[in-house]
């Protein structure tokens, strides 16, 4: 099966190009933008990793070392398409055009931080493993039945290939024929389960052969190679060929959450060497160096203003008032039972409200 769904590669750890198919579209532009998108992702994750060490937003989900998965199949969709992240795809979710206040208000625990920009279709990030599939095959196929030629993508762990929501999310689009991208970034570890332990499959793109749906296998730390692929299943999708399973092989250098422990089922120095390796953003460092994009001058203007853009957005979240109590009583049901709704009334009397 190796064989059958090798990991497609463009660029090479060194950033040499090995399939010049694309290599017309490789532009100075393009490899700048989806270089500036994936340091404007990894500068905000370690922000967040900071905050929640400082005690300025709740537990955080890391996501370093997966930028060009996120980035690279995020830039492939385009306006009026739809996203379903799971809890770590942030960094494809501002990539698609989430406001990075709001972001940063999900992680302080607010309502406010699931609401994308108006006319941008990204859902709540799902945190039960693997339902998101079934929205987002849902959502195409509503697209679909209304006649437009908009896609989803659907965004989910190696772990979410054991939950039955995988299999029926696959198995119903399939079905319906219906214009959804299944994308997996296959880490290695469903948390603390290594993914030997999870599955007897030697891939997981080998899984779209039960559904007789496209499977692709990728080198999910090249971003050049996610971008173009993803972006032809997107096009297969709008052609009404069908949805499209994308393992994307990656890896993450930190925590499951800022609340786990990784040294605990991972030998941590295989990051290190992955960072020396393999790392996303070096390895576009590495290819635009090649091709004599690349300036110390540019990067150093290029990080103070994504900094500066982060920080805007840090203090914006931080002045955003406090949220009412209530809220956590209000936001469940149309109308409370009675039991929730005595638990508030004796909230507010703790409180000296009533």
């Amino acid at each position: 099966m190796e064989e059958k769904y090798p990991k497609l590669q463009i660029l090479d750890e060194n950033g040499e190009v090995v399939d010049a198919s694309y290599r017309a579209e490789m532009t100075e532009e393009l490899t700048k933008d989806l270089y500036t998108k994936m340091l404007r992702a990894r500068l905000f994750d370690r922000k967040g990793v900071n905050m929640q060490r400082q005690g300025r937003i709740g537990t955080y989900v890391p996501f370093e070392g997966q930028e060009a998965a996120q980035i690279g199949s995020a830039m492939a969709m385009g306006e009026g398409d739809w996203m379903f992240p799971s809890y770590r795809d942030h960094g494809a979710t501002m990539t698609f055009g989430h406001s990075l206040k709001n972001l940063f208000l999900y992680w302080k625990g607010r309502q406010e931080g699931c609401l994308p920009p108006e006319g941008v279709h990204i859902f709540p990030p799902a945190v039960p493993i693997a339902s998101q599939l079934l929205h987002a095959t849902g959502a195409a196929w509503a697209e679909k039945l209304k006649g437009t030629d908009r896609a989803s993508i659907v965004y989910f762990g190696d772990g979410a290939t054991s939950e039955g929501d995988f299999h029926e999310g696959l198995n119903f689009a399939s079905v319906f024929n219906v214009p959804v991208i299944f994308f997996n970034q296959n880490n290695g570890f469903a948390i603390s389960v290594p993914i030997e332990k999870q599955m007897k499959s030697k891939t997981i793109a080998q899984k779209a052969l039960a559904y007789d749906i496209e499977g692709i296998r990728l080198d999910g730390n090249d971003v050049f190679s996610v971008y173009f692929h993803t972006r032809t299943a997107v096009e297969r999708a709008r052609a009404g060929q069908g949805p499209t399973l994308i393992e994307a092989v990656t890896w993450r250098y930190g925590a499951h959450t800022t609340a786990d422990d990784p040294t605990k089922y991972r030998d941590q120095s295989e990051s290190a060497a992955r960072r020396e390796k393999t790392d996303p953003l070096l390895r576009l460092e590495r290819y635009m160096k090649n091709e004599g994009m690349w300036e110390d001058s540019w990067l150093a203007k290029l990080e103070a203003s994504l900094s500066e853009e982060i920080e805007a957005a840090v203090k914006e979240m931080e002045n955003v008032p406090a949220a009412k109590v209530d809220d956590m009583f209000d936001h469940v049901f149309a109308e409370n039972p009675w039991p929730l709704e005595e638990q508030k009334q004796n909230y507010s009397l703790v409180r000296g409200e009533r």
